[in-house]
């Protein structure tokens, strides 16, 4: 089974609950990437989701080519007029030599044939396109005693269950070959005030807590919940949850 096959059979049927609870990243951050770039024609976003992150990128660029390997995923995304949504692997973009200006890849680069892909940002690159990989690492709750039982299920109980291809996540990707000129980067992070049903939906769309109820063990998943919500309170009370962002950054 190929990576774009791996990776297609975690997301394929998680669309809907993607785009109702996944966390969108900062408008700060596309501003600054769309700073780093000379020109604003044309930008994709790879392995993209339901287009959350897509469409923030339209607000700085003519147009965008939006690309996932899982048409859940894309048929989950919210239309908007200068984003063209197509399901294509990382390697192969409908587009044409030297024409992108703006590359990205939001917490999807560990799915990627990273050659093959870098091989290809090299063919549709116009001259100083930026490519980022971009992932956010391990969450944090504003609560002590709620964050310290979240890092247990994390890495305790959940973790044996992460695809091994998780851990470039937690590492920021550092670890990625990166055959590019490497540009630096503020410190951002996204930050969400979310209720005890949001954080919850947002943790059972992980690929882990998916792998572990395949494996008879959903139990884990309802023993955190009950657990947390021990923690938590009044499950309204909305707690801050805060993802550090990582990011390999580079002029092609």
């Amino acid at each position: 089974m190929t990576q774009n096959d791996l990776a297609a059979s975690h997301f394929q049927s998680a669309g809907e609950n993607y785009a109702k609870y996944r966390p969108t990243y900062p408008p700060e951050l596309v501003e600054f990437l769309a700073a780093q770039c000379k020109h604003h024609n044309l930008a994709v976003d790879v392995g993209c989701g339901t287009g959350q992150f897509s469409a923030l990128i339209a607000r700085h660029f003519q147009q965008v080519l939006a690309t996932d390997v899982s048409a859940s995923q894309i048929e989950n995304a919210v239309s908007v007029p200068n984003i063209h949504f197509a399901v294509e692997p990382a390697e192969q973009f409908s587009v044409e030599d030297a024409s992108v200006d703006l590359i990205v890849a939001a917490q999807a680069a560990h799915w990627f044939d990273l050659p093959s892909f870098y091989q290809e940002v090299r063919r549709i690159a116009a001259s100083g396109c930026v490519l980022a990989l971009v992932s956010y690492g391990v969450l944090s709750i504003d609560n002590a005693k709620c964050n310290d039982r979240f890092r247990q299920f994390y890495y305790d109980e959940i973790g044996p269950y992460w695809p091994p291809e998780r851990q470039h996540v937690d590492n920021g990707y550092a670890s990625f070959d990166f055959p590019f000129e490497e540009l630096s980067y503020p410190a951002m992070s996204i930050e969400r005030d979310w209720t005890l049903e949001q954080f919850l939906g947002y943790v059972r769309t992980w690929s882990s807590v998916k792998a572990a109820a395949k494996e008879g063990k959903a139990s884990l998943m309802d023993h955190f919940a009950e657990e947390l919500a021990g923690l938590w309170g009044d499950p309204q009370e909305r707690r801050k949850i805060s993802w550090p962002i990582a990011m390999r950054l580079g002029r092609i």
